[in-house]
C-alpha cells in the first residue's frame, strides 16, 4: 500500500516534466512532435517497449 501513495506525487511530477519542453520550447517541441507523426507504427512501439523497460529498471532501482 505504501507504493500506491508514491503513485500520486510521481504522476504529478511526471506532468510537470512533461509540460517544460512545451513551455520552454514551443517551437522545437512542435517540430519534434511533427517528427514523431512521420515514424512507422515499429519505431514508435520500439520506443514504447524502451521506455517500459528502462522506467522498470529505474523503479526497481530505486524502490
Amino acid at each position: 500500500m505504501i507504493m500506491l501513495d508514491a503513485l500520486g506525487p510521481a504522476f504529478a511530477l511526471m506532468l510537470v516534466l512533461e509540460g517544460l519542453a512545451p513551455l520552454l520550447s514551443p517551437r522545437s517541441w512542435r517540430g519534434a512532435m511533427r517528427r514523431a507523426t512521420d515514424l512507422a507504427d515499429g519505431q514508435i512501439r520500439f520506443f514504447g517497449l524502451v521506455s517500459i523497460v528502462l522506467g522498470t529498471l529505474l523503479f526497481w532501482l530505486l524502490a
